[in-house]
């Protein structure tokens, strides 16, 4: 005879929160700037908008130290195995946000040369509007994305 229902655990319950909230504080970005999104991101980092609120004050250069990828800028055909390469060499779990709207569905630029959305060279958790996106609009998707993991809704 099957149980119906049973009570949630209440130590495995704190347990997951406790995990997801080291997981969002700690967030440890790797920046992955093509084009003109690129400076917008590294404007985010800058003193006058202070990531470091976040715990994500470095950008990691190497994508074993990195769980998070900032897809900023258009993605070329030849640029798309090597973005899939850096993402397979990130750290579990890991997250991709999609900045700008040539990253996010290939802009204005409609041709052969570049991909049509990063969401078909890597699987993206957020995706940030605009061209190109400022600084609190990157900002306002990295506190999204924070809320959705501490919510337990992005969990790979």
């Amino acid at each position: 005879m099957a149980i119906a229902s049973s009570p949630p655990n209440l130590l495995m319950t704190t347990m997951n929160k406790a995990v997801n909230w080291a997981r969002t504080r700690s967030m440890w970005p790797a920046s992955f700037g093509l084009a003109c999104c690129a400076i917008e991101m590294m404007a985010t980092g800058a003193a006058h908008n202070d990531l470091a609120r976040f715990g994500m004050e470095v950008f990691r250069a190497s994508p074993r130290q990195a769980d998070l990828m900032i897809v900023a800028g258009r993605v070329s055909q030849k640029m798309a195995p090597v973005l899939r390469q850096v993402y397979d060499q990130m750290a579990e779990p890991k997250w991709v946000i999609s900045m700008g709207a040539c990253a996010s569905t290939g802009g204005m630029f409609n041709n052969y040369a570049l991909v049509q959305g990063v969401d078909q060279v890597v699987p993206v958790d957020m995706y940030v509007p605009g061209c190109p996106p400022g600084p609190q609009s990157l900002m306002h998707g990295i506190l999204a994305l924070q809320q959705g993991i501490m919510d337990g809704e992005m969990v790979r």
